[in-house]
C-alpha cells in the first residue's frame, strides 16, 4: 500500500510541475523558477562523445536501439506513477554507465522530459571522462554532508542534468545506505522535479554497494555483456534485485553480431 501511495504522489507532483510553467489563461509557457534552470552549463563535445560511445545525442540510425529502449521505459514509468531507474550489471565491464548515459540522452530529447542523471558508482566513476567533463565534481560528498549542492549538477542541455564524480570512493555501502543520503536525493528530485532520474549503480556481484541503494529505486535494468556476462551470474543478479525493486529486463551490450533485420533502416 505504501508503494501504491508513493507511485500516485510521484505522479501527481509531476502533473503539477507541468502545470506550474503554463499560464492558465493564456495556456502559453511561462518563465520557471527553481533551481533547474539556474543549475550551471556543461559544454559537451560530440566527438569525445561519439569516441566514448556515446550516440544519443541526436537522433539517427545509431541511437535507434536507445529510443526503443527510451519508449518501453516510458511506458512501464507512467503506468505505474514511477521516476527511479536504476541501471545495474551482474559484473564489471558490461557496459552499464555507456547505457546509461545513452539512455538519458535519449530521454532528454524529448521535448517535455527532463532527465537526472546520477552517478552512483563510487568505487569506479566514469561518467565525467566519458562526457568529457574536467575534475572538481564531487556529488558524493553532497551526499556525506547531508546537504543539497546544486553546484555539482550541472545541465547539459535543457533537458539533461547530471550528477558526477570525478574520484573513487572507497566502501561507499555505509553512504548509500545512510539515512540522510535517502533524504538528499528526496529533496534534489522535489526541488528539480525530473520526469525520469537514472542512478548509475555498482555492479551486483561484486559489492553491496547497488543493493544498499536499491530502496530509493522504483525499477531496476540489468546490463549484461554478450559472451561474457554468464547465465549464471545474470539470473543471480536479477534475483539479487528482485528482492528489493522491480526488475524490467536485461540489456544485452556488446554484441559482435545482429540479425539482418535489426540493421534495416527506412529509406529515405
Amino acid at each position: 500500500m505504501e508503494r501504491i501511495q508513493s507511485a500516485l504522489a510521484k505522479a501527481r507532483a509531476a502533473r503539477d510541475r507541468k502545470l506550474q510553467v503554463t499560464n492558465p489563461v493564456t495556456g502559453k509557457k511561462v518563465a520557471e523558477t527553481g533551481p533547474w534552470p539556474a543549475l550551471g552549463q556543461l559544454t559537451l563535445n560530440p566527438g569525445h562523445l561519439e569516441r566514448n560511445r556515446i550516440v544519443a545525442l541526436h537522433p539517427g540510425h545509431n541511437a535507434a536501439s536507445f529510443d526503443v529502449m527510451r519508449t518501453n521505459l516510458l511506458r512501464t514509468l507512467r503506468t505505474n506513477g514511477w521516476t527511479r531507474v536504476a541501471i545495474t550489471s551482474p559484473t564489471p565491464a558490461c557496459g552499464k554507465s555507456t547505457v546509461a548515459a545513452n539512455l538519458a540522452f535519449s530521454l532528454a530529447r524529448l521535448a517535455d522530459t527532463r532527465v537526472l542523471l546520477v552517478e552512483l558508482d563510487l568505487r569506479h566513476p566514469s561518467l565525467s571522462r566519458m562526457l568529457g567533463v574536467e575534475g572538481g565534481q564531487n556529488f558524493a560528498a553532497s551526499l556525506a554532508e547531508g546537504k543539497v549542492d546544486f553546484a555539482q549538477i550541472r545541465r547539459a542541455g535543457d533537458n539533461l542534468a547530471v550528477a558526477l564524480n570525478s574520484r573513487a570512493m572507497e566502501n561507499p555501502a555505509e553512504l548509500l545506505s545512510a539515512a540522510r543520503t535517502a533524504d538528499v536525493i528526496d529533496e534534489i528530485e522535489a526541488q528539480l522535479r525530473p520526469d525520469v532520474v537514472i542512478f548509475d549503480l555498482s555492479p551486483v556481484l561484486v559489492s553491496d554497494d547497488a543493493i544498499a541503494f536499491l530502496d530509493q529505486v522504483d525499477c531496476a535494468l540489468i546490463v549484461a555483456a554478450a559472451d561474457e556476462s554468464t547465465v549464471a551470474e545474470i539470473e543471480k543478479c536479477g534475483k539479487d534485485l528482485a528482492k528489493r525493486t522491480q526488475v524490467l529486463g536485461v540489456v544485452l551490450n556488446k554484441c559482435r553480431y545482429r540479425e539482418q533485420e535489426d540493421t534495416l533502416v527506412y529509406p529515405e
